[in-house]
This record gives C-alpha cells, structure tokens and sequence, in this order.
C-alpha cells in the first residue's frame, strides 16, 4: 500500500511540475496572445485571461481534448464522459464571451494532440490535478474580471463546476479505478 501511495504522490508532483512548465511555456511564447486585437471593447488584459481562460494549458480545449483522448483509449466510461459533455458547454459559454467582444480564437488545438495516460486509475487522477489546476486558473483569473460582471459570472460558474462537481467525480473515479 505504501508504494502505491508513494507512485501517486510522486505522479501528482510531475503533473504539477508539467503543467507549471507548460503554462510557463504557453504564458511567455504567448499562445493566446496572437488573438488580443485593439478592435474589442474589452482591455487587452481581460481579453487574455478569457482566452487563457478557452486556450491555455489549464484551460477548456485541453481539459476537452484530454477528456476525449481517454475516451477514446478506453471506451464510453465515466465520469469522462460526461464531464466531457460538460467541458463542451464551457467551451461554448468562453465562446460567446469572445464573440460578443469580437475576439477571434481556433478550433481545439489540442485535440488529437493528447495522449491518454496509461490506466483509468492514472486517467483519474490525471482529472484530479487537471480540475484542480483549471480551479487555481479561474482564481488568478478573477480580480481581472472583475469590473466585467459578464465575464465574472461565466468564470465563477465554470469555476464552480471545477470545483464541486467535475473535481468531486474525479476524486470518486480514483478509487473506483485503484487497480485496474
């Protein structure tokens, strides 16, 4: 019991450490950045984290594509599925947002990108740290937002949904897949 605890432990570090890379990364190289325009109402800053928010590493597309990546190694299981689902919703909401500020922003780019991990037990606990980073994401996110009660609303909402709903399942699913 003991080695499977220190395998998980060590897991979550060198997800948290990828992930940290990899925002890093996205944050200096500016990924979304290439879609700030002086043609919106909103500042440039706010227009960022709303992008961020669709594009960065913690957010909507790559949750959906690694959703669907893990669906796509291991069937129609649950909770991917339907989190899955509900990433798609949050997509579409970030969607309007940048559509009703006249913002451009790609299709998915991370989709068929994504490798799934090597079990349902890694798949969950890879949800985990991935709910629990798109929460930290929404937090950074929200003094930002705040004089644009549009914006606020959505970011709250889809942290919310993170935070009690997706966050929880996944938390379930590791134990429901421990062994497999």
């Amino acid at each position: 019991m003991r080695t499977v605890n220190r395998t998980w432990i060590v897991r979550a570090v060198a997800v948290a450490l990828l992930l940290g890379a990899v925002t890093a990364t996205a944050a200096e190289a500016g990924w979304w950045s290439e879609y700030v325009t002086d043609e919106s109402s909103l500042p440039a800053e706010v227009q960022e984290v709303v992008l961020e928010a669709l594009l960065g590493p913690e957010g909507e597309y790559a949750a959906h594509a690694t959703y669907a990546a893990i669906i796509d190694e291991y069937g129609r299981v649950n909770p991917f599925v339907n989190i899955m689902a509900s990433e798609a919703k949050h997509i579409e909401a970030l969607q309007r947002i940048l559509d009703r500020y006249g913002i451009a922003y790609p299709e998915n780019p991370y989709l068929g990108e994504v490798d799934a991990p090597g079990s349902l037990a890694e798949a969950a606990q890879a949800g985990v740290d991935a709910e629990i980073a798109n929460v930290a994401l929404y937090e950074r996110q929200l003094a930002t937002a705040a004089d644009h009660p549009d914006i606020l609303e959505v970011f709250l909402n889809l942290q919310t949904a993170s935070q009690e709903s997706h966050l929880p399942a996944f938390q379930r699913a590791v134990s429901r897949y421990a062994g497999s």
